[in-house]
């Protein structure tokens, strides 16, 4: 049986039972500051079964994409070690949500395992809870399996739970026996062993509880199904195989890094787990970074960083040339691009990301090697043989230097590591990103915004129609509690049962305005959504009383929000722009909508060029003027990404979303508020270009009367520049001066440095040797740190061979520069011996073999450090 088919089967026998199929959701999970990586196929349910949300269905399937690399849930480590860890993987899973039970999961899961996928019986185990007398009971009524082969297990392997509080409940297993040649091979193996003899196929949890904070199980009014069955793992007993990487779902990856290795896999333990580690890796890669992840130093990003130099570092023990990883990019989409099209769309742009990053992974490593080089240097002056863990993890944290090619070089040079202060540090790290400063003060603020929608329902926004609404406040919050009023002076929270403020959201900033009734006047400073549906207005009250259950006037400020309006129409041209003049592969990777300015992030691999912001510029404004009528339709998820809609990964959508269209030129999933003609922006003037990440590029813009005073501030700027250089040409004004400063400098540093042909003569004169080495020392005092260096390249041109030390003390400091001729580079290194002069005279610096340049604050110091210097020369040292 395929892959294909496995995951085809599952979701189309659910399908036939009722089920809902529902698409598999990001890698990075919506709303779950608690999570890196989406890492069990109930996590996109996760609001539905606390009862936060509610879904057209109450039973779904799905093939969900997971990742579990980086945090609490990492099998980073193992792969490629065992025959069953996977960074990327797919989980197949059935969900009910307070519809069917215990009766029906089993009866589902024992049919299509054994009816559909064929299974043979008598190799089938079952877990269940040691006190879950029903579920055992269960599945000796409703299959066939031998009751024999029934086990009852402790919390550890058979009881599931969200988290330390809330929904749980026991679960049971379904095992298949692989036979004895499989595992360990010994007579006693079992179930609860860990070899891979019993493999865990598919865990059924039957959430029945809810546990509080004492530790207390209350009986759910609603028990619910969630199960997991990892494709990889069902594929590879179908296939008859007993490690995952030898299914149709790896093989032609591996197939194509043995081709490009030269080396056959199967044939060396060490050669085929770095393929299989490549292999891992490049799904993880190709899926993460085509949905829009960055490779960066922290959160998300840091993890595929450290994926993507995993798989850099195994593709180069396989001795194979960088970069070479974007060339695996195609055999997982030979084998996925049809289930998953986003890899295909966006295989260009990951191709050339994943270069990028490999590549700085290559002048990473060269880095790594050298400070490596230092710390053992230094170890042998010291006489130590063991590599401290502190310095591996500053290595391995600062500058992505994997443990295990330091331990392989510490290896080769006769050194040991502290692998376990190593480790320890790296735990320490984890556990201070895990605890991540206000984790519990969010998780407490969502509680009771959850609160106040169980109790009043959401907002409604009527923002999209009008800037001014009566309304009653349902909720005042002060320091972080519910009150009943909020009195003159005082500032807090309000929330409306009805609002025309847009909450904080996609990039737009919250509406400010204000809030009055008969006996109070609140002035509202900012709007958030913290949760769908709710709006919290962040106000002051600036006369009388405001309190619960009293009617009010919500007026929204009118030219701050006509200025968004403005620049979020202009965001959605501005995105289309940078398609069609850079091309298809850009999509946007953050945004701020203000009133008076835009920020648009989006992918790119290069700055842009003047001409491409001319162009860019030239196209949002051709649509300006256009005035394209702006409209607005509400349609299904799957209707507007077919009827040309952009969709952004990083946003949650719902069943149902708001498609913005300016004319035919611009269709986007957006939440905004809009002009709603683009005539409206009246102007659009880009003020920067920039880079924000490894390839995200930034965009920061005006519009309207923002744009006009730019451009205006522009002009009065000009005509100065005209009136201070009295010419009507600028431009070439400045570049004449440009030229002639340029002459002078050059002219200034010919009389500084060319007056010196008799002191360079000198220093040629006075140069020592030692063992054939001829060595000069030359002060010269006034010179900037150019100036000194021009002045030793001369007095290496004139000495031929040999190694040069030059001063110049200037303004109370003193610059150094030593250099050493190509000849003997390969004995004599400009950097160490610039590294001994600073180190006598307290300075700093830095260089290669050949030159190297610092300086010292101390002009005293540096003269008693060039005397001993000229002790050393002297003594033959």
């Amino acid at each position: 049986m395929e892959s294909r088919e496995v995951r085809k089967s599952f979701l189309e026998y659910f399908r036939s039972r009722g089920h809902e199929i529902v698409k598999s959701s990001s890698l990075v999970p919506q709303d779950d500051p608690t999570l890196l990586f989406t890492n069990a196929g109930m996590v996109q349910f996760k609001s539905v079964f606390l009862g936060h949300e509610q879904r057209p269905y109450k039973r779904a399937t799905s093939c969900q994409k997971c990742m579990r690399a980086g945090g609490k849930h990492s099998d980073l480590e193992n792969v490629g070690h065992t025959a069953r860890h996977h960074t990327f993987f797919e989980m197949l899973g059935n969900f009910s949500f307070g519809d069917y039970f215990k009766k029906e999961a089993i009866q589902f899961a024992w049919e299509l395992l054994t009816e559909w996928y064929r299974l043979p019986k008598d190799r089938l185990w079952v877990s269940v809870y040691e006190e879950d007398a029903q579920a055992e009971s269960l599945w000796k009524e409703l299959t066939d399996v031998d009751p024999a082969r029934i086990v009852r297990l402790g919390a550890k392997d058979n009881f599931w739970q969200m988290g330390d509080t809330g929904p749980c409940g026991p679960c049971s297993e379904i095992i298949i026996d692989q036979g004895q040649e499989v595992g360990c091979g010994r007579d006693d193996c079992n179930l609860e062993c860990d070899c891979d003899r019993y493999l865990e196929l598919w865990n059924l949890v039957f959430m029945q509880y809810n546990r509080d904070e004492s530790g207390k199980l209350t009986p759910l009014p609603k028990p619910s199904i969630d199960t997991g069955m990892g494709l990889e793992r069902i594929t590879a007993v179908l296939q008859g195989k007993h490690n995952n990487f030898d299914t149709d779902l790896f093989q032609p990856i591996i197939e194509e890094i043995s081709t490009l290795s030269g080396i056959p896999y199967g044939k060396a333990p060490h050669s085929d787990a770095s393929m299989r580690v490549i292999a891992d890796h490049i799904r993880a890669i190709t899926f993460l970074l085509s949905e829009g992840l960055i490779p960066s130093n922290e959160g998300r990003g840091y993890v595929l960083r450290r994926v993507i130099r995993r798989a850099a570092r195994h593709a180069r023990l396989l001795n194979l040339p960088a970069p070479t990883l974007h060339r695996f990019i195609e055999p997982v989409i030979s084998v996925m691009g049809d289930i998953y099209p986003e890899i295909i769309d966006e295989r260009d742009r990951t191709e050339k990301l994943l270069k990028i990053e490999e590549e700085r992974f290559v002048r990473t490593i060269e880095t790594g090697m050298n400070i490596l080089d230092e710390i053992l240097t230094r170890l042998k002056e010291e006489g130590s043989d063991v590599i401290p863990g502190e310095e591996l993890f500053r290595l391995y944290d600062t500058y992505g230097f994997p443990i295990d090619l330091a331990r392989d070089i510490a290896n080769d040079e006769g050194y040991r590591i502290d692998e376990e202060g190593f480790h320890r540090r790296l735990q320490e790290q984890k556990q201070k990103a895990r605890t991540g400063a206000g984790i519990q003060q969010q998780e407490e603020s969502t509680t009771l915004y959850r609160e106040i929608v169980a109790r009043h329902g959401e907002t409604l926004f009527k923002g999209y129609e009008t800037l001014k609404e009566e309304a009653e406040v349902v909720e005042i919050i002060s320091n972080g509690r519910f009150t009943d009023e909020l009195g003159e002076g005082q500032e807090g929270m309000i929330v409306l049962d009805r609002t025309p403020f847009y909450g904080e959201s996609g990039g737009q900033v919250g509406d400010t305005g204000v809030i009055h009734s008969e006996g109070a006047h609140l002035i509202v400073t900012d709007t958030k959504k913290p949760l769908q549906g709710l709006h919290i207005h962040i106000v002051k009250v600036k006369r009388g009383t405001v309190r619960r259950g009293e009617r009010v006037t919500a007026m929204v400020d009118e030219e701050r929000r006509l200025s968004i309006m403005r620049n979020h129409t202009a965001t959605h041209l501005l995105h289309k722009a940078l398609r069609m003049v850079l091309g298809e592969h850009v999509k946007q990777s953050g945004s701020l909508v203000a009133p008076d300015r835009l920020r648009f992030d989006f992918t790119h691999y290069t700055a842009t060029t003047p001409e491409e912001i001319d162009e860019i510029e030239e196209v949002v404004n051709t649509k300006i003027l256009e005035d394209l009528p702006v409209k607005t339709e509400v349609m299904g998820i799957d209707d507007a990404i077919r009827s040309g809609a952009v969709a952004l990964f990083d946003e949650k959508y719902g069943e149902k979303v708001r498609v913005v269209s300016a004319g035919s030129f611009s269709r986007e999933l957006c939440g905004g508020t809009h002009c709603s003609a683009t005539g409206q922006i009246g102007s659009f003037v880009i003020l920067s270009e920039s880079s924000v990440a490894s390839g995200i590029r930034r965009i920061e813009a005006l519009t309207g009367m923002n744009a006009f005073r730019y451009l205006k501030e522009q002009k009065r700027s000009i005509e100065m520049i005209k009136n201070i250089l009295k010419t009507d040409r600028p431009v070439e004004r400045t570049e004449r001066l440009i030229r002639e400063l340029k002459e002078k400098e050059k002219e200034i540093e010919r009389l500084k440095t060319g007056a010196s042909t008799d002191v360079i003569s000198e220093a040629i004169r006075k140069a020592r040797e030692l063992s054939g080495i001829k060595i000069a020392t030359l002060r010269k005092d006034g010179l900037n740190q150019k100036e000194l260096r021009l002045l030793s390249d001369r007095l290496r041109d004139r000495l031929g061979s040999g190694i040069i030390i030059t001063t110049s003390a200037q303004n109370g400091k003193a610059a150094i520069v030593c250099m050493v001729t190509k000849d003997l580079t390969d004995r004599f290194n400009a950097g160490e011996i610039l590294k001994r002069i600073t180190s006598l005279a307290g300075g700093s610096g830095g260089g290669r073999a050949e030159m190297a340049q610092g300086g010292v604050k101390d002009i005293e110091a540096l003269e008693e450090a060039m005397k001993r210097i000229e002790e050393l020369i002297k003594e033959g040292s």
